[in-house]
Formats: C-alpha cells, sequence, structure tokens
C-alpha cells in the first residue's frame, strides 16, 4: 500500500468511526428520552390507581367504624393527597394533590427532554475539538513532510550545481569572462544554501530560547538602509526594482539588528519571489503613527487570499500546492518573521495591495527617547 492510500484509508477510517460514534449517540439519547417519558407515563398512571384504591379502603375503614370521629384525622394524615368530602361523607382524592403530582411529573419530562439535546450537544462539541486537533495534527505533519522534501531540495540543488560548475572548472579551460560567470553562479548558489540554513538555524533558536531576546536603541531608518543596501544587489539580480520611501523624523525603536534583518530579507525575498512579471516593483515605506513604527514591504505580485491569510505565518506553510509549486523556500520565512517580531513586542499584518499583490507591515512601539538621541538625517526616497 502506497503512502497517499495508506493516509486516504486513515482518513475514511476516522470519519466512519465519527459517523459510528454520532449515530450512536443520537439513538442512545432517543430511546433514553422514549424509555424516561414511557416509565413517567407508567409511574403516573400507577400513582392515580393507588390513591383510587387508597380512597376506597379509608372510605371501608370509614364507614365499618362504630366510633369514626377520630378515625378521619388519622386517615387524613395517612394519606394526605386524601380529602373528606362532608356532603357525601366520604374520601376522595384532592385534585390539588393531583395537580401537584402532574406538574412534577411534567418537570421530570421536561428535564429529560432538555437534558438528552444538552447531552448530545457535549459530546458533539467535544467530537469537533478531537477533530480539529486531529485535522491540525494531519496539516502538521503534513506540512513537517512538504518541510523535508523542500529542504532536501533546497540544499541538494544548490550543491549539484556547484558540484557541476566546479567539475567543469577543473577539466576544462575556461576563459576569463567563463570563470566571472561561473563565480558570480557559485556566489549566487552559496547565497541560497545560506539563506536555507539561516532560516532553519533562526526556526530552531526560536523553539529553543527561553529568554526575550536582547533589545538595542536603534534607528530604524538608518536599519532599514543597512539591510536594503545588503540585499539590494541580490534583488536586482533577481529582477527586482527596488523602492525606499524613508521616514522625514526619527524612528527611534528597540530592536534585536541581526534578527530584524532576517525578518526585511525573508519579507524582500517573498516580495521578489512572488511576483512573476518582469520587472518586479517592490516597495519598503517607513512610517510612524503615535507610538508606533511601520515598515510596510509592498509587492505587485500573485497576492494571497483571504482564506491563506490565516495559515501563511505558521511554521512549514507554504501558499500553493505542492504538486503545482515551483516558487523555492522550506515553509520557516513568514513564521521566523511574526515570531521574531513578536518577541521584539511588535506585530504583522497582510494585506491587499493596490492594485494587485500584497502588503506586510511590520509593526513596533516606538522607543522613548530623547530628541538629541538620533540625529535625523534626511534620506528621503531610495529607488533602483
Amino acid at each position: 500500500m502506497t503512502p497517499a492510500q495508506d493516509k486516504l484509508r486513515s482518513r475514511v477510517t476516522t470519519r466512519l468511526t465519527f459517523i459510528v460514534i454520532i449515530v450512536f449517540v443520537l439513538a442512545q439519547v432517543v430511546w433514553w428520552i422514549i424509555f424516561q417519558e414511557r416509565y413517567i407515563s407508567n409511574v403516573t398512571a400507577a400513582t392515580m390507581a393507588q390513591w383510587q384504591q387508597e380512597a376506597l379502603l379509608a372510605n371501608t375503614l370509614f364507614m365499618d367504624t362504630p366510633d369514626n370521629s377520630t378515625l378521619r384525622s388519622d386517615l387524613e394524615a395517612l394519606y394526605p393527597h386524601l380529602r373528606f368530602d362532608p356532603q357525601d361523607e366520604l374520601f376522595v382524592v384532592d385534585n390539588s394533590a393531583v395537580d401537584a403530582f402532574m406538574r412534577k411529573q411534567d418537570g421530570y419530562v421536561r428535564m429529560f427532554a432538555y437534558e438528552g439535546p444538552v447531552f448530545v450537544i457535549v459530546v458533539m462539541f467535544g467530537l469537533y475539538i478531537i477533530a480539529l486537533n486531529l485535522r491540525a495534527e494531519r496539516d502538521l505533519k503534513r506540512r513537517q513532510q512538504n518541510f523535508l522534501s523542500a529542504i532536501t531540495h533546497e540544499f541538494k540543488t544548490p550543491m549539484s550545481t556547484l558540484r557541476l560548475l566546479i567539475e567543469t572548472a577543473l577539466f576544462r579551460p575556461l576563459s576569463a569572462e567563463k570563470q566571472k560567470d561561473y563565480l558570480k553562479r557559485m556566489e549566487a548558489e552559496l547565497s541560497r544554501l545560506e539563506q536555507t540554513s539561516e532560516q532553519v538555524l533562526a526556526s530552531a533558536r526560536l523553539e529553543q530560547q527561553d529568554s526575550a531576546p536582547i533589545l538595542e536603541p536603534l534607528e530604524l531608518n538608518s536599519v532599514v538602509q543597512g539591510v536594503v543596501g545588503g540585499a539590494r544587489a541580490g534583488l536586482e539580480a533577481r529582477g527586482a526594482s527596488l523602492e525606499v520611501v524613508y521616514s522625514p523624523v526619527a524612528l527611534p525603536v528597540s530592536l534585536d539588528k541581526h534578527a530584524f534583518s532576517l525578518v526585511m530579507n525573508n519579507l524582500l525575498d517573498n516580495a521578489v519571489k512572488y511576483s512573476p512579471s518582469f520587472p518586479k516593483p517592490v516597495r519598503v515605506v517607513l512610517a510612524s503613527q503615535g507610538d508606533l513604527v511601520f515598515v510596510h514591504v509592498e509587492d505587485q505580485g500573485i497576492g494571497i487570499s483571504e482564506k491563506e491569510k490565516h495559515h501563511i505565518f505558521a511554521r512549514f506553510y507554504r501558499v500553493g500546492s505542492e504538486m503545482t509549486r515551483e516558487s523555492k523556500g522550506v515553509g520557516l520565512g513568514l513564521h521566523l518573521v511574526k515570531s521574531i517580531t513578536e518577541a521584539m513586542n511588535g506585530w504583522v499584518r497582510v494585506e491587499a495591495n493596490t492594485p494587485q499583490g500584497s502588503r506586510f507591515t511590520v509593526v513596533l512601539p516606538r522607543r522613548v527617547s530623547l530628541e538629541s538621541e538620533f540625529e535625523v538625517r534626511p534620506l528621503g526616497v531610495s529607488g533602483s
């Protein structure tokens, strides 16, 4: 049996098990309500018949006793559901006692009628929670398998390319221009390996990190300028048309500079990766509002559907089908963006860009600082 067939069999078995449990619970509750209703009806009928027999017995004793002056009070105390009718001088079943007893029995019926559906709702809710957990576990397992496949590809492909380039350079004489081209391609493959390794190691560090990261006072315009400056050449080599709009005022924040560089590089890499057209316009905008500082990374790529917005920050999750995927990556980039930003007391959100594409926004709290702490330089707009 293939893994796909085994997975399908497991899914069908789970669904059939849930269906059997649901049908059994519903049948059990319906039978229980019917049984209780019949039982209460039988008890009610038997009680009414018993009261009539007790009324006959009380009348027989009352009429056969010559001195019945004290017997009447004894019989009324013995049978509180009977009353003495002075007109007929007979004991009869008290209608008020009958009404009270019938209300009590009807209350039992209503109680069982309510308890049954409540029991079903509680069981169904429990099954729903179990189903959600099973689905989440299955999705996580699938994403982990996809991650293993993706990371194998991300490591194997550049190493195969490097081996081919090195073997070619060793066994064939190359011109200076060809050597330069081979070295650039080797550098690109090594950068790809380095980026993949950094993502995996950063994810592992976040999982094992017990304490909050050490944040230092920095000016965000300058930090972003350094990150973009280091990444610009690689991004433009992949067809990006990069534009950076800096804030005209200082943006004092508390950051882990290395971690924030990883956040920006992942957002810029995604913006280029999911922009199929050439050139690939990518826009970075820094702004502030009140006590918050914003870093917007905008692209005009394929965009993200509303359904996938709720999943893209999950570990190992990648947009699109694994069977038809063409983009590179291991599904850790946006998970790292979210986790690192939250570790620095911020958060990240995603929305549709105009006229197309996506807009990721990193939100950080402004650091309370003196006006003279940072020198404000009019960076303005930096284009490609």
